[in-house]
C-alpha cells in the first residue's frame, strides 16, 4: 500500500477542484483506508472534518458521500464568494500599498497571478478538462494567498470546493474562455493600482457564473424509481 503525499482532506479537496470526484461520490471508509494505509478511524476522522466544512456528508448504514448542493445552497455559496473576495479587494485601497503585509499584495503576487492564468490559456488550448477546472477554482485560491492571510486562503479553498460542485450539477454550458478573460482582468487592474476596479470586476465575474446557473436543473436522485414505477414501465 503507498501512503500518499497529501492528507485524505486535501485529496478529496483537490480532486474536487480539478473535476475528478463529482456530487455524490461515494467515499467508502474501506478503500480509502487501503489508499492511504491508514486505519479506519483516520479517515473516518478525517471525513468528520470535512462533513464539518460542508463537502461531504454521512447517510446512516451507507457511508460518507460528496455533497450534492441544492438551489439555496448553491445562491448562499455564490453570496458568500462575493462577500468575501470582493471585500479583500476593496480593503487594499484604504491602506497604504507597503507597510501592512497582513492586508496588502505580497511583492510577487501579480506575477505569480499572470503566470497562472497563463496556464489557465494553456490548459483552455489544450483542451484539458480536468486541468482547466482545477486552474480555474485555483485562480481564487491563489488571489487569496497573495495577501498572506491563512484563514481567507482556507475559506476559499473550501468554498470554492463547493462552487465547483454547484458547477458540476447546475452549469449546462461553462464558458471556461470568459472566466479565464475575467481573471487576466482583475490581474491587470491589481498590477495598475485599480483595487476598486479589481473588486468591481471580481463581482461581476462571480455573478456571471452564478447566472450561467440553472438551478431549475438539478438531477431528480428517484428518477430511476419514478421510471420504474410509472404505469408505462415495462414489465
Amino acid at each position: 500500500m503507498t501512503q500518499l503525499p497529501d492528507s485524505i482532506e486535501d485529496s478529496v479537496i483537490s480532486a474536487i477542484l480539478g473535476g475528478r470526484l463529482r456530487p455524490g461520490t461515494r467515499l467508502g471508509e474501506a478503500k480509502l483506508a487501503e489508499v492511504y494505509g491508514v486505519s479506519r478511524t483516520r479517515v473516518r476522522e478525517a471525513m468528520m472534518r470535512l462533513e464539518t466544512r460542508g463537502i461531504v456528508h454521512v447517510s446512516a448504514r451507507r457511508g460518507w458521500f460528496v455533497v450534492e448542493p441544492s438551489a439555496t445552497e448553491a445562491r448562499a455559496a455564490f453570496q458568500a464568494r462575493r462577500v468575501i473576495e470582493t471585500g479583500m479587494l476593496r480593503d487594499l485601497q484604504t491602506l497604504p500599498g507597503h507597510t501592512l503585509p497582513a492586508h496588502t499584495l505580497r511583492g510577487d503576487a501579480v506575477a505569480h497571478l499572470r503566470a497562472h492564468v497563463e496556464e489557465e490559456r494553456e490548459a483552455l488550448h489544450t483542451g484539458h478538462v480536468g486541468s482547466r477546472t482545477c486552474l480555474l477554482g485555483d485562480f481564487h485560491i491563489h488571489l487569496a494567498h497573495a495577501f498572506g492571510n491563512p484563514f481567507l486562503t482556507d475559506i476559499l479553498r473550501d468554498l470554492t470546493a463547493r462552487t465547483t460542485l454547484v458547477s458540476m450539477l447546475y452549469q449546462s454550458d461553462q464558458d471556461a474562455a470568459a472566466s479565464s478573460d475575467d481573471h487576466a482582468g482583475i490581474v491587470t487592474l491589481l498590477a495598475d493600482g485599480d483595487y476598486a476596479g479589481a473588486a468591481r470586476l471580481m463581482d461581476e465575474h462571480i455573478r456571471r457564473v452564478e447566472d450561467g446557473l440553472d438551478l431549475a436543473a438539478a438531477p431528480d436522485p428517484l428518477a430511476g424509481l419514478r421510471e420504474i414505477l410509472s404505469p408505462g414501465a415495462p414489465a
